[in-house]
């Protein structure tokens, strides 16, 4: 079945997936909606620093969750939320958030391009997951990502690179992609930063 942002918005469940940890907690993976601004408000406003320094948003406040949220079906971006349901008081809370782009900006062409890899709308797309910091190194990672790679085939995409790369002295997340067989194609810098792109052909 071939996706498409459009279909997505009009039918969300057709990329809802639930998902179990290994402590039996139950979770949903689904498509950001226009009514979780406050949900994930709280989800950015709530990360620590070290996470907002590994991740790729302009902002983590009530005005950054209002642009995500009114973007959905207007870009080509495809965003979906993991959300928890274990806890009564706190149900509905989202303790992740998984972004795809299916647009390839300049810069990534040129770096791609000087590592050997001629990117391609049609056929790439990048990707980049946030979690919150307590649902960190608890095996989510693991679970999200073979819907991760689903979703990237059903759009038609047969390569996914890391959407803003990787911070190089980010061992543990670097570790993740190469066992899920991602590859190192080059490094460069950002903010002063050594930061390395990673490609996975699917």
């Amino acid at each position: 079945m071939m996706l498409t942002l459009e279909g997505v918005a009009k039918q969300p469940s057709i990329v809802t997936s639930p998902i179990t940890l290994s402590d039996g907690e139950k979770l949903l993976f689904r498509p950001l909606e226009s009514g979780d601004v406050a949900q994930l408000s709280t989800f950015l406003q709530g990360l620590s620093p070290e996470t907002r320094r590994l991740s790729t948003f302009d902002g983590y406040d009530l005005e950054m969750a209002k642009e995500l949220c009114n973007a959905i079906n207007k870009y080509d971006k495809l965003r979906l939320v993991v959300e928890s349901n274990s806890i009564p008081v706190l149900s509905g809370r989202i303790v992740g958030l998984v972004e795809f782009s299916f647009g390839l900006p300049e810069g990534d062409i040129e770096r791609f391009t000087k590592a050997g890899y001629k990117l391609d709308a049609d056929m790439d797309c990048r990707f980049g997951p946030t979690l919150s910091d307590d649902y960190q190194n608890q095996g989510l990672g693991g679970k999200l990502f073979p819907f991760v790679v689903e979703i990237a085939r059903n759009f038609g995409k047969r390569r996914i690179i890391l959407w803003g790369g990787v911070l190089a002295d980010n061992e543990r997340a670097i570790h993740f992609y190469e066992k899920k067989g991602f590859k190192r194609a080059g490094a460069f810098s950002k903010d002063g930063v050594e930061t390395l792109d990673m490609i996975l052909e699917l």
